[in-house]
């Protein structure tokens, strides 16, 4: 029998084979003005067995193994993070990369999710700390430019929100969806500008990526049909479907939710959380684009009262 306790936990690694708080103010939920026709659905994403496995493996060595170096079991510890934050289960996965940074506290990738998590829970504070943590380790590191971008947007501060995600533009000027980000929190600025600048950056993204159709959507360019029939173009497994379901359907959802079409809004977020792509940062923020919205059509039926 394998002695674990004399196993090292790079090895371990090897043998798993690892890559590399919301509140609403009412129940009411809003409801759609007006027929969402054309949909497509997809199989939502299962939780991967393979990851399920090296869950397991992971706590059997954290469990058993004794001499690893603090760096070891930080590593171990942020993959199982990883793995917990995969199947959407945060309050795991949080304990987890803390616990890492306990061991190893310039784990930069750690502070990043921490910042993430903290900004579903609308913790802003904490997640602009956490960013910023990340970034002080790694300045280079282009996803807490993302991360800390998309807290500030929801944390009400659009103009230092637009200078983190130009950041993050520019390490990729042919990526739609973070010509995206910039419109989103941009339009929270100038809208007018905000369109401006979308069409502008428009010439330099690249025609092959499927979701520069959703930039041409929101310039108006195409209309919401034409955006939906090019969802399945290319599309070979019913993975690669959910995974692009999951993306349109949040920045229908963004549209929607900026023309005040609550109702609308609501419909294409809750089909993004359907998906099960938790790693995405759609759905990542899905849920608190419907925590927002519930907020919203609670105080607009509360000023209606007499």
């Amino acid at each position: 029998m394998l002695n674990l306790k004399v196993v090292k936990a790079s090895l371990i690694l090897a043998f798993i084979g690892i890559t590399g708080c919301t509140t609403t103010t009412a129940s009411v939920e809003p409801v759609a003005s007006k027929q969402i026709d054309n949909l497509i659905i997809g199989e939502p994403a299962p939780a991967d067995v393979m990851n399920q496995r090296a869950l397991v493996r992971i706590s059997q060595v954290l469990a058993h193994v004794e001499d690893m170096t603090d760096e070891q079991r930080a590593e171990l510890l942020y993959q199982r993070g990883k793995i917990y934050d995969g199947f959407g289960l945060r309050g795991l996965a949080q304990f987890d990369f803390e616990t890492a940074l306990r061991f190893k506290p310039n784990l930069a990738e750690a502070y990043n999710f921490l910042g993430i998590h903290h900004t579903q829970n609308r913790d802003y504070v904490d997640a602009y700390q956490a960013f910023d943590s990340a970034l002080e380790i790694d300045p280079e590191h282009d996803y807490a430019f993302l991360n800390r971008g998309i807290a500030l947007y929801y944390g009400g501060r659009p103009e230092l929100a637009v200078n983190d995600l130009r950041a993050f533009y520019s390490k990729d000027e042919e990526d739609p969806y973070r010509a995206l980000w910039i419109y989103i929190a941009d339009r929270e600025v100038d809208a007018d500008n905000a369109l401006s600048n979308l069409r502008t950056i428009r010439a330099k993204l690249n025609d092959n990526y499927w979701a520069t159709k959703i930039v041409d959507f929101y310039l108006g360019d195409i209309n919401k049909q034409d955006l939906l029939s090019i969802i399945t173009h290319g599309i070979e497994t019913p993975e690669q479907l959910t995974k692009r379901l999951c993306e349109v359907y949040f920045y229908l959802g963004k549209y929607f939710s900026a023309e005040d079409e609550v109702g609308v809004a609501s419909s294409y977020f809750k089909l993004t959380l359907s998906t099960n792509v938790y790693q995405y940062v759609e759905h990542r923020y899905a849920r608190l684009e419907l925590s927002l919205l519930r907020e919203k059509n609670f105080e607009e039926r509360k000023a209606l009262q007499p």
